[in-house]
């Protein structure tokens, strides 16, 4: 007797966002990256078209002035110029995308200029082939400003900008469809935000096949599970119709290192370069199976694993 399998019959389907723009699009990136685009929820092949693997970004920042060592340690001296920072990346790592963090434009510390954090991301767009991320410093009026020409110097490259929420999306927003980029919009632990946030974006004029939903990943021992939760609604809302979530998630791995127990220098925890490395697989993990299309890492140690994690999960493709 055969027992068939029990699937799950979706309405809906995830859309699909393309990051970074070849020759053949009009840009320099020698390949872009395609995110979303599932029938079902994830690594369940029996129900679910996958035609995209999540996509991983290396984490890079403009300034080591609050970056933890022990990452720092991971690069060398290339941590020194992000450039070369994310060329490693690339290189010796094989990310599908650079995550770059404009922090040091905090006018409350560093104040880069924008038109310095620009030109940053004009020698990182001529180094690095993969598409960027790129994000402010988190201060409203001036990651405005280097946003805007953020993307003025990025036009053609389909960037992916982050990001909008609900007190402040406009600026970004017209930064980004000014020159063909995706936008992250960013919700805080709440699908209700993270439709609201769609909504407002959508209104204003960005095309939901621009949107990268964030809806807050959580690190292991600081609310991980109420992450996933979210995640997983956020996914299973898109797929039974809401077509305001039907968008790539983007989760961020790297805030595995806030947890005290991740990083702490106690040999009680044992070693601290494994316990760092693999607190991060586990947050990325959870966020991969919750439904995340995109993971940004910051440990390069976590690129391999997280690749054999996911060609498991996959069918070992």
């Amino acid at each position: 007797m055969v027992v068939p399998i029990p699937k799950e019959k979706w309405s809906g389907k995830i859309g699909e966002v393309r990051l970074g723009a070849t020759a053949e699009d009009g840009g320099n990136r020698e390949k872009n990256a395609i995110v979303g685009g599932q029938t079902g929820m994830p690594f369940l092949s029996y129900e679910n078209e996958y035609p995209n693997r999540p996509a991983l970004a290396g984490e890079v920042v403009d300034s080591l002035e609050q970056f933890p060592e022990l990452a720092v340690q991971e690069f060398g001296d290339a941590a020194k110029d992000p450039v070369e920072w994310a060329k490693r990346w690339v290189e010796e790592y094989g990310v599908d995308l650079i995550c770059l963090r404009l922090i040091s434009t905090n006018p409350e510390e560093e104040d880069t200029s924008s038109e310095e954090a620009a030109q940053l991301v004009k020698r990182m767009l001529e180094s690095v082939p993969v598409p960027l991320v790129i994000y402010g410093c988190g201060h409203e009026e001036k990651d405005a400003k280097t946003m805007e020409l953020v993307s003025n110097i990025g036009a053609g490259e389909r960037l992916l900008l982050g990001h909008a929420e609900e007190d402040a999306y406009k600026s970004i927003s017209a930064a980004s469809m000014a020159n063909g980029h995706s936008i992250i919009g960013f919700s805080n632990l709440d699908i209700n935000l993270a439709k609201q946030i769609n909504i407002l974006l959508t209104d204003f004029g960005v095309k939901l096949d621009d949107i990268v939903a964030d809806p807050l990943m959580a690190a292991l021992g600081m609310g991980l599970e109420y992450s996933y939760s979210v995640n997983e609604r956020i996914r299973l809302a898109a797929l039974m119709g809401d077509n305001m979530l039907q968008i790539p998630m983007i989760c961020d791995a790297s805030v595995a290192w806030e947890a005290r127990e991740a990083t702490d220098d106690n040999p009680a925890y044992g070693d601290v370069n494994e316990r760092a490395l693999w607190w991060e697989i586990t947050t990325g993990l959870a966020a991969l199976i919750s439904g995340a299309d995109i993971l940004i890492l910051r440990n390069p140690r976590a690129v391999g694993v997280i690749n054999e994690l996911v060609a498991d999960l996959m069918g070992g493709d």
